[in-house]
């Protein structure tokens, strides 16, 4: 897995030349341009009928791959407040924003996070939003380590050492350390939010 400078790893993700790995407060994060998502369904011989979500450094960042009602927007926006950033993932109303291949199975939804995470969210702010899931074979446990990741994809470009320690000093309040309890995943609907997976955060 070839740890590269941060110039030519922002270079990576936002010209979706290669996936690039990096640590968020969940498990490290898999991530291209939103477009180049059928290279992670590829890597990961994943289904398509497995979405992957948007991650952004802020929530602002996210909104435009939203739409929705003045009613159902402050609702969002209410949550977003109260856990971002931090391990929820919300399932909503797609606007045309988003690349079909991030969610082939239904391009009218998709799920959006701002991870707790310093680095994460540095590596984001110069990105923009990326699509994003775990690192690992479709069906396998997601992999936590860098040795991990490079031992089963070499072609993944994650940073070199000493360029996290400067990323981690850009968010100098948020956290390094990742947490070994996935994301709670919401799914807004007509009745309100369904939980599609129970994680860290209780809605």
């Amino acid at each position: 897995m070839p740890q590269v400078s941060l110039s030519d790893f922002i270079l990576a993700a936002r010209s979706g030349i290669a996936l690039v790995s990096f640590p968020t407060d969940t498990v490290p994060a898999l991530a291209t341009r939103p477009d180049q998502a059928n290279l992670i369904f590829t890597t990961k011989q994943r289904s398509p009928d497995k979405p992957l979500i948007l991650m952004g450094a802020e929530a602002a960042d996210l909104w435009p791959f939203v739409t929705g009602t003045p009613e159902q927007w402050e609702i969002w926006k209410q949550v977003a407040v109260q856990h971002w950033p931090g391990a929820l993932t919300l399932v909503l109303p797609a606007s045309d924003r988003v690349p079909p291949a991030v969610n082939p199975g239904d391009p009218t939804t998709i799920g959006i996070r701002v991870p707790n995470h310093a680095i994460a969210r540095a590596v984001l702010a110069q990105t923009g939003p990326l699509a994003t899931t775990s690192v690992n074979r479709s069906g396998e446990p997601a992999l936590k380590t860098m040795a991990a990741i490079e031992a089963q994809f070499p072609q993944i470009l994650t940073l070199a050492p000493g360029e996290s320690e400067e990323l981690a000093t850009r968010f100098p309040t948020a956290p390094t350390q990742a947490s070994d309890t996935p994301s709670t995943v919401a799914k807004w609907t007509s009745t309100g939010w369904e939980i599609l997976r129970q994680g860290a955060i209780i809605l």
